[in-house]
């Protein structure tokens, strides 16, 4: 009898996610999640979708409106339900486990992968301007960051943290940067059209406009994924949240505006780098180096931002299908599920392989995510309603405000983007891939329902 309770006295405890992050360290993973290189590249499409100053900066604020929207959604999924599975878990409990199986095989095998893999090519492209590798330098550049900062994260929870602090700071201050240029060279170019668009009504193309700043805002959902982990309270995530986002969305405006004190708008619509651009008069070439080290740095911090909250969505379905349960270990010590790591990094670099067969890796990675992404950020969004007609007395610590208007207006933007993405997309080689890859996941919940027996 004593040798029974001696042995259950020394019984390893199995380890699982504890609150380790603080309410900063969560708000430097959301803004570096959302704060990439899109940034620096999407100005001059919505100036041209726009076609005026007031509708582009109009666009701009709605976006960080839309966002915020969305958000509040998420806070009250994260805080009544926090879980490191995140949306996986939201969707567990509205729809079940077969739902939420398929969401997760999207995640592993398309979603977060593709991102990765997309993200890394933006950081290859700049990084080739400065340095190529030979004829596939972007590929390569792409492969070495998903091998070096999966390695990171598997260390531990702490380092990849402080990794994801300073990457951040440097972020936003690349951004600073282009501000103090444009502030510095203003006055150079008219700020308004010249001469005024014919047309003072409303954009025809302002819908297509959002989409691209949308996809600059895009990101924070994953802050669902680190609910589980932030110190402070179920609440901690919603403050996280609405400080990363109030950041961000100060952030791209004031960004705007230096980019509209700099150059006109005129001068915005006909940029290809609008950053270069302003920062090159204002520095010279040095800055113009600075900026391309900037947008590498954004790069980074998304990547590994992704990537940390990634692989918590691989963890989470271990846990639930005996078939990938050799991911579900969860390493104490590190504060990491490191199996789960490595087979979001392995899946990454399968990508990046095909990207780079592609002519252009970035559009290919697009095609390949975008549709499958609003799909179910789409379902999630309705899991809102659903969760509060299956869980009534379930106390929520945030209830979404406005209900169910806040609701239902982030359902329209999420169908929306949804029928944008396929519209685009369908034409695309990329997208047949990922409707291919889901396929299989038909196979592949076939053969875990029967080894779970059921």
């Amino acid at each position: 009898m004593s040798s029974t309770a001696t042995s259950q006295d020394v019984a390893p405890k199995i380890a699982t996610p504890k609150p380790a992050l603080s309410g900063f360290d969560a708000v430097m993973i959301i803004t570096g999640i959302v704060i990439g290189a899109g940034i620096y590249s999407v100005p001059p499409l919505v100036a041209k979708f726009t076609g005026s100053v007031e509708w582009m900066l109009a666009a701009w604020v709605l976006g960080g409106v839309l966002s915020l929207i969305g958000a509040l959604n998420y806070a009250e999924l994260a805080t009544t339900f926090p879980n490191a599975g995140g949306d996986y878990h939201f969707l567990t409990r509205a729809y079940g486990k077969d739902v939420s199986f398929f969401f997760a095989w999207a995640r592993v095998t398309v979603i977060t992968t593709g991102s990765i893999a997309l993200l890394g090519f933006v950081f290859g492209d700049y990084m080739s301007k400065l340095l190529s590798l030979g004829p596939y330098s972007s590929a390569l550049y792409a492969a070495l960051t998903v091998i070096v900062l999966t390695a990171i994260n598997i260390a531990g929870l702490r380092e990849s943290a402080r990794t994801q602090n300073v990457l951040t700071l440097i972020e936003v201050g690349g951004l600073v940067l282009v501000i103090v240029a444009g502030l510095m060279i203003g006055g150079s170019a008219p700020i308004a059209s010249s001469p005024p668009p014919a047309s003072s009504g409303f954009p025809a193309m302002f819908g297509l406009a959002m989409v691209f700043i949308l996809l600059t805002y895009g990101g924070w959902n994953e802050a669902a994924y680190i609910s589980a982990e932030v110190k402070g309270g179920k609440r901690a995530i919603l403050k996280a949240l609405v400080l990363a986002l109030l950041l961000i969305t100060a952030c791209y405006i004031v960004f705007v505006l230096a980019l509209l004190y700099g150059l006109g708008f005129d001068g915005i619509q006909k940029s290809n780098a609008v950053a270069a651009d302003v920062v090159g008069k204002a520095f010279g070439s040095f800055g113009i180096t600075l900026v391309g080290l900037g947008v590498a740095v954004a790069t980074l911090t998304s990547i590994n931002a992704t990537m940390l909250v990634g692989a918590r969505t691989n963890y989470a379905l271990g846990n639930d299908w005996p078939i990938v349960a050799f991911m579900s270990r969860w390493h104490g010590e590190r504060d990491a599920p490191v199996r789960a790591f490595l087979v979001q990094g392995a899946l990454a670099l399968a990508l990046i392989v095909l990207g780079a067969i592609e002519t252009d890796g970035f559009k290919t990675m697009v095609e390949f995510t975008a549709p499958v992404f609003w799909f179910f950020f789409l379902l999630t969004g309705i899991a809102v309603f659903v969760l509060r007609f299956k869980y009534p007395h379930v106390a929520r610590p945030f209830k979404v405000p406005l209900y169910p208007v806040l609701p239902l207006a982030f359902i329209a933007t999420c169908a929306y983007l949804l029928y944008s993405s396929i519209t685009y997309a369908q034409s695309q080689k990329a997208v047949h891939v990922a409707f291919y890859v889901m396929a299989a996941g038909v196979v592949a919940w076939i053969i875990a329902r029967l080894k779970r027996g059921t």
